[in-house]
C-alpha cells in the first residue's frame, strides 16, 4: 500500500491481561514492548468529517470513526515506566483498565445513519460451507488474529444479505452500506459499529 491513514492499533498481549504474576513477563518490559502504537490503515482518500449529501455513499477513513478528543492512551500516560518494578500492580491495573476502555470505546455520532464506503481487512466470524455471511472489518493486517483487538470504535461488524464464498481471512475489501451504532461482542473482538453491506468488493487504491 502506498498511502496510509492513521488507525489505533493495540499491541497489548492478552497473556498480560490473564496470566498469573509468576508466568507473566516483567510488566515494565511488557508495557515498553506492547504499548499501543499508531499503525497504518488502508487509505480511503476520505474527506473531513461533516454532513453527507442525502442518498449518496460517502467514502470515509478509519480515523473518522473516532470521536474528537477521545484518548485511547489515557490510562498509560500517568505511568512512569522507569519507576515500575516487575509485576507492578499499578501497571497491570492500567493495562486492564485500558482494555476495558477500548472494548467500550465511544462512537462518532456525526457519521451515523450515513451510507458509507470503508476499506479494511476481513476477519470471518463463521466458517460455513455456503460461505461467509458476517465478519469483522478491521483497519490493519493481523488485527484480532495475530494481535489483540483494537478499540471497539476501530472494528466494524459487517452483515451480508447472502453468504459470500469468495471471502477469506485477511482479504482486503471495500464495504458499502449504512453505518449504525450497533455494538457486537464476538469471540474475535468487540465492535462499536455495524454495516449492513450492500456491496463488498476487492480493495484497490485510487490511482494518481
Amino acid at each position: 500500500m502506498k498511502q496510509f491513514t492513521r488507525a489505533w492499533h493495540t499491541g497489548l498481549l492478552m497473556a498480560v491481561l490473564g496470566a498469573s504474576a509468576a508466568q507473566a513477563q516483567s510488566v515494565r518490559e511488557t508495557v515498553r514492548e506492547t504499548v499501543p502504537q499508531v499503525q497504518p490503515a488502508l487509505s480511503a482518500d476520505a474527506p473531513p468529517p461533516g454532513a453527507s449529501v442525502p442518498g449518496q455513499t460517502r467514502t470515509i477513513g478509519w480515523e473518522q470513526l473516532i470521536p474528537a478528543g477521545w484518548d485511547p492512551y489515557k490510562d498509560l500516560k500517568a505511568l512512569n515506566l522507569d519507576t515500575l518494578k516487575d509485576n507492578d500492580p499499578k501497571a497491570e491495573e492500567a493495562l486492564k483498565k485500558m482494555r476495558k476502555m477500548w472494548d467500550n470505546a465511544p462512537i462518532n455520532p456525526l457519521i451515523l445513519g450515513q451510507s458509507v464506503r470503508l476499506p479494511g481487512y476481513v476477519v470471518p466470524l463463521e466458517d460455513l460451507a455456503a460461505g461467509i455471511k458476517e465478519f469483522l472489518l478491521v483497519p490493519y493486517f493481523g488485527a484480532c488474529v495475530h494481535s489483540p483487538p483494537p478499540p471497539a470504535n476501530q472494528i466494524v461488524h459487517v452483515l451480508l444479505d447472502k453468504p459470500a464464498k469468495n471471502l477469506r481471512l485477511m482479504d482486503v475489501v471495500w464495504v458499502n452500506g449504512p453505518l449504525s451504532a450497533t455494538k457486537t461482542d464476538s469471540h474475535m473482538g468487540v465492535a462499536s459499529y455495524r454495516i449492513d453491506a450492500k456491496a463488498v468488493t476487492p480493495y484497490q487504491e485510487k490511482k494518481r
